[in-house]
């Protein structure tokens, strides 16, 4: 870790770095556990050659998640281009009764609703941008908000990085032709969504609770945030079991799921490459 963002952290915190190891860190980030000369602990998110503003984003967006206090999200300390420091959260075990709290609160977080859908400010889904930001109509419809927004501003990535063919375009030509029957036009109320919820993406803190972290937070249908749950091999059923009982799922939530799950798969493919071809076109196929 260079120096120089050391320096930044120690001359925030008034406290000097003994010492620092590596902590587990993202495919885009690395990540250390700071412990200072006053013995306290913090966990730093770091990138030394970014000039974007990704760690503001995501500082932003854990700020929010902190906004309905359902559910444990690790403090915001510092922040700037290259670094996010952040609250110590000391690992442990599941408890017993883990995914049932964890499917409870999560429930309770997305009745947290906004006054439309998106976000104050566009962030990111890993690197790749996120648009948040809606128009006048995409504040109130949600079928405009993710066809926009998610499905078509993924989809003309894709063309621009080589991997949309002439079956994925036309397999999202006529996805785009059904997409009114996918979702309807029903009035999707912005809940607060995680927005990027899988298994890597929540820690287990010492009293044996889930925490949310890394985070690509706006405000739309829940049934995004729970389609992504279940796209790397899905959560405990306890999980899902008792976030019905506090939010029932909606009518058809199942046969939706895909289309939610459409947009990480295509960013993925976007990441990562052509790999995720392959899914994202069965993906779409599953609705025609």
């Amino acid at each position: 870790m260079r120096r120089e963002i050391l320096n930044k952290i120690e001359d925030f915190l008034s406290e000097k770095i003994n010492n620092s190891k590596a902590a587990g860190g993202g495919c885009i980030n690395d990540a250390q556990i700071l412990t200072t000369d006053k013995g306290n602990k913090y966990f730093v998110k770091f990138n030394l050659l970014s000039d974007k503003d990704i760690f503001l984003k995501e500082a932003n967006g854990l700020i929010e998640l902190k906004k309905p206090g359902v559910i444990r999200i690790p403090d915001v300390i510092s922040v700037d281009n290259n670094y996010l420091l952040l609250e110590m959260i000391e690992p442990g075990n599941k408890g017993k009764n883990f995914w049932e709290d964890f499917g409870r609160n999560f429930a309770k977080l997305h009745k947290y609703f906004g006054q439309s859908h998106g976000f104050f400010e566009d962030n990111y889904i890993g690197s790749t941008p996120q648009l948040n930001i809606p128009n006048e109509k995409e504040k109130y419809d949600w079928l405009e908000f993710y066809f926009n927004k998610r499905l078509l501003f993924q989809f003309k990535l894709a063309e621009k990085n080589g991997y949309a063919d002439s079956l994925l375009k036309s397999a999202f030509i006529k996805l785009e032709k059904n997409i009114y029957k996918i979702l309807g036009n029903e009035l999707y109320p912005p809940s607060l969504l995680h927005g990027d919820l899988w298994g890597g993406n929540f820690i287990t803190d010492k009293n044996g609770n889930a925490c949310l972290i890394d985070p690509a937070v706006y405000y739309g249908s829940r049934e995004a945030d729970l389609a992504m749950t279940k796209l790397f091999g899905g959560f405990d059923p306890v999980f899902y079991k008792a976030y019905n009982e506090v939010f029932p799922f909606d009518d058809g939530y199942l046969f939706r799921e895909n289309i939610y799950k459409l947009y990480h798969i295509l960013n993925h493919l976007n990441l990562f490459g052509s790999g995720y071809f392959g899914q994202a076109l069965n993906l779409m196929k599953y609705y025609f």
